[in-house]
């Protein structure tokens, strides 16, 4: 904006009203206050967007930890359904959160940078050719009207003066009166000064009252000129505010889920999905899969076999025991609607037999206990204390000097198993590309880096080991090469 023009020097601004000289600057600025306003709103908007995006990332990033710890923990059936139904809605509200953004940027955003690009036009020298044209206008209203007032200012100064000398030579006269020491020429000249301040006063007063009719006279004319201009820039405001409001209203639609049909079925869906859980049928699940509603094969008379004495290798151990863990059976009709989890707990009743008439099943139980160890090490933790799918070994005993399946025979010979037992010898490797752990017991290295292997590569193609740090835990055997 330009600075005050000329004629307003000097002029005494009595008031704050609008009227005054100068004071129509406020109406200018608010102009270039329509223009900032504008850059606000667009950094509210986008801020808000921001917002919407992180908590979209926020909530998939939260659903997809959530769905594989609840999937890996031991809750089971319909309840665990119930519990990733969240998970789901999370996902799908992740999804209606992003939209809001797109909507914000896209239309809000885009809507009003356009409109203030067509609204405020820059000039080459600065500033907005908008302002320029009302600082232009109001200048040109009040400009008479303000040089009228400029010498009604100086007509009034005037009188004041006079007023105030006639009042010293009254004063001066009347002093000298009293004293006799003043010849008369001296009180002669005393007396033609009051004269002339009272003559004095009389002009001035004159003027000064002229020039205020003057100015009486041009306020009409003055106050209709500055309210044309002031009405233009109060039709140029208007239109900025009634977009506001056309913006904001838009805003709100764009951020209101409430009113949105897809939303409404999220919870909706969630909401039947929460009442499908039955503890019912559950409780029966778990009896038919994990309580006494699983098969046994219960111990039954055999027949001496020459076979039994001959040792297996933990290979051929391996191949037999697949079909050993006698544990689960096919169900049917409610046993068999619920999801089994735990499949690798069942096995063919043909195989069973097979293992039977081929050695002693009991003398691999020391075996099946390693092989527990073996995945307990291998597994993936999580929130939960165990998985549905861990292995628990069947060998007990009320004192460990009478188990049956301790690591010496009955013959005091050693066990012909215990070369499972023993630890694998350590093998330092060379990691081929980089990994990054998924879970508390997984490490994570960079392609180049050293660490030893501290065990054979398992079923699932995980191996343990320990980084130079010291560091032990699990990583996948095919990111690695042997050391030559």
């Amino acid at each position: 904006m330009s600075g005050s023009y000329d004629d307003s020097v000097g002029v005494e601004v009595s008031s704050d009203s609008f009227w005054e000289v100068g004071n129509y600057k406020r109406t200018v600025k608010r102009i270039d206050d329509g223009h900032r306003l504008c850059n606000d709103l667009m950094n509210c908007i986008h801020e808000r967007a921001r917002i919407e995006k992180v908590y979209a990332q926020q909530l998939t990033e939260w659903a997809k930890r959530w769905k594989q710890l609840v999937e890996k923990g031991p809750q089971y059936g319909t309840v665990e359904r119930a519990w990733c139904a969240f998970m789901s809605e999370a996902e799908k509200v992740s999804e209606l959160h992003l939209e809001v953004k797109g909507s914000l940027m896209n239309e809000d955003f885009e809507k009003i940078k356009n409109w203030q690009k067509e609204a405020f036009h820059k000039q080459m020298m600065g500033g907005f050719k908008e302002t320029k044209e009302a600082e232009d206008g109001f200048r040109k209203a009040q400009k008479p009207w303000a040089k009228k007032l400029k010498e009604v200012e100086a007509a009034k100064k005037a009188y004041h003066a006079a007023c105030k000398e006639e009042k010293l030579a009254i004063s001066r006269e009347t002093n000298s009166k009293a004293d006799p020491a003043l010849n008369p020429e001296q009180l002669k000249k005393l007396q033609d000064k009051v004269e002339r301040s009272k003559q004095d006063v009389l002009k001035t007063k004159e003027k000064y009252e002229k020039s205020l009719k003057e100015l009486d006279n041009a306020t009409p004319q003055y106050m209709e000129n500055m309210e044309q201009v002031f009405e233009q820039c109060q039709q140029f405001e208007e239109k900025r505010l009634r977009f506001f409001r056309e913006v904001l209203l838009e805003v709100q639609k764009h951020l209101d889920l409430s009113n949105v049909a897809s939303y409404k079925n999220i919870y909706r869906e969630l909401e039947q999905n929460i009442k499908t859980a039955d503890a019912v049928e559950d409780l029966r699940w778990f009896r038919a899969n994990q309580g006494p509603g699983m098969s046994m094969n219960w111990p039954q008379f055999e027949e001496w076999s020459a076979d039994l004495n001959r040792t297996l290798s933990r290979r051929e151990k391996k191949k037999a025991s697949d079909g050993v863990t006698l544990t689960g059976i096919n169900q049917t009709g409610d046993q068999a609607s619920q999801p089994n989890k735990h499949s690798s707990l069942s096995v063919q009743s043909n195989t069973v037999q097979s293992v039977q008439s081929s050695y002693n099943p009991f003398e691999d139980e020391e075996d099946t206990g390693s092989t527990v160890s073996e995945k307990e090490d291998n597994k993936i933790k999580n929130v939960s204390s165990y998985e549905k799918n861990q292995s628990y070994p069947t060998d007990w005993s009320d004192e460990e000097s009478n188990n049956p399946f301790s690591s010496t025979d009955a013959n005091g010979d050693t066990n012909p198993f215990d070369e499972d037992a023993s630890p694998a010898m350590e093998v330092r490797v060379r990691a081929l590309y980089d990994y990054e752990g998924q879970e508390q017991d997984e490490l994570s290295f960079k392609a180049g880096d050293e660490l030893t292997k501290m065990e054979n590569e398992d079923e699932q193609g995980w191996c343990k080991g320990r980084l130079d740090n010291g560091q032990v835990g699990l990583y996948p055997a095919n990111y690695v090469e042997p050391i030559q």
